[in-house]
């Protein structure tokens, strides 16, 4: 495996960095990571580094590029704070779209042989969300979306499979909140939901205190299973 960052270039023309993380072989499906409201530090970089062992060629964008440039922030009170006040100076709108030329970088990589995927994480989880509705990558993942449940004017432009995670115990993303997307997703054939019960919150990520590494593993599984099935160059 083998990591470098490289640039991106927006439909606007800007440029912003990320970080690319390549499969052993060199070469297979494409996959855009987007991180939590901490920027592209350890723990999404390791996240990007399992899943190109996993097989696949991941793309992990800085998504706060108009803010401040490859921000990597602890998961301490300084960090969280510096963290929040990042993300009230974004336009969601503008990093989903960000996001979905991301995508399409990605899918012009000559390493990548199969189709594209997006998958995000808390805040990365609604721009994945986002990517997916503006119709750009061929499958989407998205772990605990903060705020996905304001967006569902959104959903019905989403087509292709979409895999959402979320934890019972969660409560940024209450029960309702997630009973709503599932409505708004009700009439989707391939739009797939799992609530982990007792998990709060970033239970996939290692460094805060609400990681569960059972929910973690279960998730992950099933996330490899469904890029599996709809990212090989024959899905």
């Amino acid at each position: 495996m083998s990591t470098q960052w490289i640039n991106v270039t927006n439909d606007d023309g800007d440029t912003f960095d990320a970080y690319l993380a390549l499969p052993p072989t060199g070469e297979g499906p494409g996959l855009v990571l987007i991180q939590e409201i901490w920027g592209v530090n350890a723990h999404i970089r390791s996240l990007a580094e399992q899943y190109a062992l996993d097989g696949f060629v991941v793309l992990a964008p800085d998504v706060f590029w108009r803010q401040e440039r490859r921000v990597d922030l602890p998961y301490d009170k300084p960090g969280s704070e510096k963290a929040f006040s990042l993300v009230k100076a974004t336009d969601a709108e503008q990093n989903g779209a960000d996001m979905a030329a991301t995508v399409e970088y990605l899918r012009n990589l000559e390493q990548v042989t199969g189709k594209v995927g997006v998958m995000g994480f808390c805040f990365g989880g609604q721009l994945a969300y986002r990517a997916a509705a503006i119709g750009k990558p061929d499958a989407a993942v998205s772990y605990y979306g903060g705020g996905t449940h304001n967006h569902l004017d959104l959903a019905g432009n989403i087509q292709q499979p979409i895999l959402f995670h979320f934890g019972g115990e969660d409560p940024m993303i209450p029960s309702e909140a997630v009973n709503s997307i599932q409505e708004a997703f009700a009439d989707h054939p391939r739009a797939h939901f799992h609530v982990y019960e007792g998990a709060d919150h970033g239970f996939n990520c290692w460094g805060r205190p609400s990681y569960s590494q059972k929910a973690a593993a279960l998730a992950h599984g099933r996330t490899l299973e469904f890029l599996a099935e709809h990212l090989s160059p024959d899905a």
